[in-house]
């Protein structure tokens, strides 16, 4: 949650004028601990340690408030794809660039996950808002996946070499982070679209997977029941 944190923390800033995250100059004579003070933001606040954190429009929560179960779980999502995304450049595989932006689509769903509607005044809203523009990508990129593989007759396992195993762990992880998500829906806090591009992406991801396992020459691992 440390991550999130300080990811909605640059949300914030980023999004209001007149503060930064750091000074643009250091006063002249200062000691290099008290520039390094003014230049670089602590990474633990303590507003959390009695068990409460902020949502962006200023409430505050429990931790285990569906709010930031939503964020731990698309945080996780995006931790999961990064471990991927590493797999897949190691393997020289043409969708590294693909990973890269859906991390950071993911931000922007953690920006709005953070911002529920019933709290949110119409600049949060505009600041935060999700448009159906990404999923009509991810559509696009599954489309193009799937063109380049062979029919599947048959369930398979999470397999065919460490690039599309680790697709398969982030599938499952995005699976996780929808289930979350869709609770905040059922209550009108979030943006629909953000539903829908999870959605799409656990999609993706599985297509990229079985892409990844044909680009490398791995078999994937077909399910056979096992009968005592």
């Amino acid at each position: 949650m440390a991550a999130v944190r300080l990811s909605m923390r640059r949300v914030m800033c980023v999004v209001t004028q007149g503060r930064r995250w750091y000074s643009d100059k250091g006063s002249e004579g200062s000691s290099q601990k008290e520039v390094q003070a003014k230049t670089f933001p602590r990474i633990y606040t303590k507003t959390g340690d009695k068990g409460f954190s902020s949502t962006y429009t200023g409430e505050r929560r429990p931790k285990d408030d569906i709010v930031f179960e939503a964020l731990g779980a698309t945080d996780e999502l995006s931790s999961a794809i990064g471990l991927a995304r590493e797999f897949c450049l190691d393997a020289n595989l043409q969708c590294v660039s693909e990973l890269e932006k859906i991390q950071c689509m993911l931000q922007d769903i953690g920006a709005n996950i953070a911002t529920p509607l019933s709290s949110a005044r119409e600049s949060h809203k505009v600041k935060t808002s999700f448009s159906a523009d990404p999923v009509q990508e991810l559509e696009q990129w599954i489309d193009k996946y799937t063109a380049q593989l062979p029919p599947l007759n048959n369930f398979i396992l999470p397999s065919g070499g460490k690039a599309s195993a680790s697709l398969h762990v982030a599938r499952a992880v995005c699976r996780r982070a929808e289930r979350m998500t869709f609770k905040l829906l059922s209550q009108g806090e979030a943006d629909p679209n953000v539903g829908k591009y999870l959605n799409r992406l656990s999609d993706y991801l599985f297509t990229l997977a079985r892409f990844s396992s044909q680009s490398e020459g791995r078999p994937e691992t077909i399910y056979t029941p096992v009968r005592s």
